[in-house]
């Protein structure tokens, strides 16, 4: 059985999202960065979403996710950030005093289809957190001179 197949369909839909913390917080590098991972896995398993590729970078979140049509993006992305949001927040107890609310991620997110570009979408994500590291060094210099 085709594992992208569901009753009477197959199907191929992937989306690449990029999501971020409230007010772009850098929360996500460091020691929960880890720990984020896991949860938007473990959430992703149980809704028969795959994740293709991701990369956390210190103020968002890139994936690409393989979700059926079953679901739309929109649901997905609810479910995603809304339990994630819960989770981290049971995790780690003293984010609660620093963001409070349990808002942990910003209410939009940006979502793009994966068409044919697949490939050249994969190694952006893959390659996103150097080039970010890349454009500060470079922002660093100009700040300097």
């Amino acid at each position: 059985m085709d594992k992208n197949s569901l009753a009477y369909t197959q199907w191929n839909c992937k989306y690449h999202v990029v999501f971020a913390p409230k007010y772009r917080r850098q929360v996500i590098y460091g020691n929960i960065k880890g720990d984020i991972g896991k949860i938007l896995r473990k959430l992703c398993d149980q809704k028969g979403v795959e994740i293709l590729e991701a990369t956390a970078c210190p103020d968002h979140v890139h994936m690409v996710l393989a979700i059926p049509p079953k679901y739309s993006i929109s649901s997905v992305m609810g479910y995603l950030k809304g339990k994630s949001s819960l989770m981290i927040f049971d995790r780690h107890a003293n984010l609660k005093y620093k963001y409070g609310n349990r808002h942990f991620w910003c209410r939009g997110y940006y979502v793009d289809t994966v068409g044919r570009n697949e490939k050249a979408i994969r190694e952006y994500v893959k390659n996103q957190l150097q080039e970010d590291i890349a454009n500060d060094q470079i922002s660093i210099q100009e700040y300097i001179l």
